[in-house]
């Protein structure tokens, strides 16, 4: 049975890397020795690796950094759980198609590896990309993901700012034109939220709501903690223009 934790972030304000979620980390890597963390969203590594080595440095928990080589691969096999790290969605998932990890790294998570994402590593286990925030500075083979879950998600999911005078599309905006041409749920994670997901259960957590946008439904919001199971039933349907 799958497990997994999907972040909308990282660091929150004012706190250390992971601080504002570990204990539902803790929770999610109950009886983990190693953690492989995968870097690859970021440019640098080495510096990246260390940082999450710091947040788990009292837990008991140890962290292999994954190679970007050809020993990628057997990295992913081998590992007790994995953390896939934000950064740039786009470079994580051209970064692991070149390295031939994206089979690897969803079969392990479909057959119970503890699987854990914030911010990028949260999109890439959508079925696609289509909903992050980023920036493609790198274009990779596809934009198809690890699909373990049958949803969308928007990480650092914002609201308007009230009296702004910004003129660009809003979070929501943006949402809706996605929903426009695809008939897939999206869930909006705010900042300090995340959702954890098994097989038949789907539980919101954090101390934000979290907004699912649907087509031909008005956004509903939900307030942690609450369960949303009923989004593991839906059936993606991509490039489907709106009637």
């Amino acid at each position: 049975m799958k497990r997994l934790l999907l972040l909308s972030n990282s660091t929150a304000p004012g706190q250390e890397f992971l601080a504002h979620a570990m204990d539902a980390v803790l929770n999610h890597l109950e009886g983990v020795h190693t953690l492989l963390f995968i870097p690859f969203a970021s440019q640098d590594h080495h510096s990246y690796a260390s940082r999450v080595e710091k947040a788990f440095a009292k837990t008991g928990i140890r962290i292999d950094c994954c190679p970007a080589t050809s020993s990628a691969v057997p990295s992913i096999l081998d590992a007790d759980a994995c953390f896939v790290g934000g950064g740039n969605t786009f470079r994580l998932l051209d970064t692991l198609i070149r390295l031939a990890c994206m089979e690897p790294l969803r079969s392990r998570a479909l057959s119970g590896m503890p699987y854990m994402g914030a911010s990028a590593g949260t999109n890439l286990a959508c079925p696609t990309i289509r909903t992050t925030n980023d920036m493609p500075i790198v274009v990779p083979r596809s934009l198809d993901a690890l699909h373990l879950i049958p949803f969308q998600i928007n990480p650092h999911y914002c609201d308007p700012v009230p009296d702004s005078t910004h003129q660009g599309e809003t979070r929501e905006q943006r949402i809706m034109e996605f929903l426009e041409e695809n008939d897939v749920p999206v869930l909006g994670l705010r900042e300090g939220s995340w959702c954890s997901a098994t097989d038949t259960t789907l539980a919101i957590g954090g101390t934000a709501p979290a907004r699912l946008f649907q087509r031909s439904h008005p956004p509903e919001e939900f307030i942690p903690p609450c369960s949303l199971d009923s989004l593991l039933g839906a059936r993606p349907q991509f490039d489907v223009p709106a009637p």
